[in-house]
């Protein structure tokens, strides 16, 4: 007689997991413990369970996990140990949680080019987020083209066939500039690449700000890396250079603005009375730095909500538009 073929629930009851843990780890999903997969599939070749069929399964199941990329372009050294990195992916961690679905971490070095394939063909996610926009979003259109639920971290305005969810960075740009205006500063540096969606559109605030208001004033763009290290060697190179030419500083990010602060302070150039500094993000150095920073809020936890709402809506066949979430500029120290 001949024996009844194992199915997947009989295989995960062997196992001791669930049947969508036993999937999982069938289809070697790093989401379940190394261990368990080990397990999973030692059990799965003693019984001869075929790895196609399980595979076959999975395709028609959801895996219920949000892939999270952290978009980072190829020459930069801003990396996921990033202050403000960690709080989006956090924020976005609990929103996911809420929802109940688990939440895989990658970045677009780990992903390759291909996204959809290994991903969503791969199952190892049911769709996908994105946290920055880069310079290049070729990955990222690639990705929507071939399929791929996605939304994406970025700048609303940024035309897209995809959701972006983000700040208004314009806004934040020209805030943070009048506020150094309003101050008394009037030779301003931007510290940023503009080449940055997100970047570029804060950069467009601080122009427009100059103009309107003080259109005798001097503007400066040092364009760097979105990291504490390339504000400090930049502000150190400037000052080596050229000497104190500037007032004011408008930083694409809270990391660089503290980059700036420390190549200044250790010059014994005094921040606010010869050099006014606003960053951006609000990451919770800001508060504690010395003098603290001034800097434009980004509400992370709404963007998360949003972000999780529309993957989801998505993964239901709902169509989806970008949304814009306000910021706040938070005044301390460093430009008052």
């Amino acid at each position: 007689m001949e024996q009844k073929k194992l199915k997947l629930a009989d295989l995960a009851k062997l196992a001791g997991v669930s049947t969508s843990t036993a999937s999982r780890a069938l289809n070697n999903n790093p989401v379940i413990k190394q261990q368990t997969r080990e397990h999973v599939q030692l059990l799965a070749k003693k019984y001869n369970f075929s790895l196609n069929t399980a595979a076959s399964r999975l395709r028609l199941q959801k895996t219920n996990v949000i892939a999270v990329i952290i978009n980072l372009d190829a020459h930069t050294e801003q990396s996921i140990d990033d202050p403000f990195l960690l709080k989006v992916v956090s924020d976005i961690n609990q929103a996911v949680n809420r929802r109940g679905y688990e939440l895989l971490l990658s970045n677009s070095y780990m992903a390759g080019d291909d996204w959809h394939g290994y991903f969503i063909d791969g199952r190892r996610a049911d769709g996908l987020i994105v946290v920055g926009q880069g310079k290049q979003q070729q990955n990222i259109d690639t990705a929507a083209k071939n399929g791929a639920p996605l939304v994406v971290w970025g700048d609303p305005k940024t035309p897209s066939n995809y959701p972006i969810v983000g700040s208004n960075n314009y806004v934040g740009g020209y805030q943070a500039t009048m506020h150094l205006l309003e101050q008394g500063a009037s030779k301003l540096l931007f510290l940023g690449d503009s080449g940055h969606a997100e970047i570029g559109e804060r950069y467009r605030g601080f122009n427009n700000a100059l103009e309107a208001h003080q259109p005798k004033g001097v503007a400066k763009l040092l364009k760097i890396d979105i990291t504490s290290q390339a504000a400090y060697t930049a502000i150190n190179n400037l000052l080596r250079g050229e000497g104190l030419n500037f007032d004011g500083i408008v930083a694409c990010s809270d990391m660089v603005a503290l980059g700036a602060l420390k190549a200044l302070k250790e010059r014994y150039v005094s921040v606010p009375n010869d050099v006014r500094i606003v960053g951006f993000d609000d990451i919770a150095m800001a508060d504690i730095s010395h003098p603290s920073l001034s800097s434009v809020k980004q509400n992370t936890r709404e963007a998360a909500k949003l972000l999780v709402d529309k993957l989801l809506n998505q993964l239901n066949g709902e169509e989806c538009m970008s949304q814009e979430v306000e910021i706040e500029l938070v005044c301390r120290q460093s430009s008052q």
